[in-house]
């Protein structure tokens, strides 16, 4: 490799990238050119992870306004955890450097829509691999969901969102000797996020220590 971001870096890039494109703003970083098409078929240098989402409307290059090459991405219903996403994660941190992994969430969910009916509602013969995920999901935000109901259906699912992020992210933190190694002597941080429909807007939930 010859350059490593940290993760502090990391994610002031993702911050200013997000900023240009919830302001509409255009950054030059996207464009890719002959010559950096061509350094692509050589090598990688992604200078963060994000296990994101599969919702259409999440697509993680464009909401922090990176081009090719920055960023290894990762998307499943539900930004859930399991042990190919660990595997993958792994992989991005340990064979590239990569020192900035960040799980993100988003306002209206499906799948955090779909685990909420499930609490309230069972689905009498659910699909096996559509319970799969709702299961990975579940135990991270059932008490979340049952807490904030009396404050309505919007804030009931906000908490849970976001309790599923943090769930996903302490699951990354905790299920693997690598990620764990990396984290504890190498400079390696896992972090959560949420992406807000409405304003085009990333909040982090918390801020790395690592610089």
């Amino acid at each position: 490799m010859s350059r490593r971001v940290s993760a502090r870096d990391a994610l002031a890039k993702l911050r200013e990238g997000n900023a240009r494109f919830a302001t509409n703003a255009r950054g030059t970083g996207t464009l890719i050119t002959a010559a950096r098409r061509a350094k692509l078929t050589a090598a990688q240098e992604p200078f963060a992870i994000v296990l994101g989402c599969s919702d259409s409307r999440v697509p993680v290059e464009l909401v922090f306004n990176q081009g090719p090459g920055d960023l290894f991405v990762i998307r499943v219903a539900g930004n859930i955890v399991a042990p190919s996403l660990i595997g993958s994660v792994e992989f991005a941190a340990d064979r590239f450097g990569t020192r900035l992994v960040v799980v993100l969430g988003h306002s209206s969910c499906g799948a955090i829509q779909a685990t909420i009916e499930e609490l309230h509602r069972p689905t009498v013969n659910q699909s096996p691999n559509l319970k799969a995920i709702v299961d990975r999901i579940r135990p991270g935000v059932e008490q979340v969901v049952a807490r904030h109901e009396a404050e309505g259906a919007l804030a009931a699912e906000h908490a849970a969102m976001t309790a599923n992020v943090r769930a996903s992210v302490e699951q990354l933190r905790h299920g693997s000797a690598i990620i764990e190694n990396l984290i504890a002597s190498d400079g390696l941080v896992v972090t959560g996020a949420w992406y807000s429909l409405e304003t085009g807007k990333v909040e982090f939930l918390d801020e790395p220590s690592s610089g």
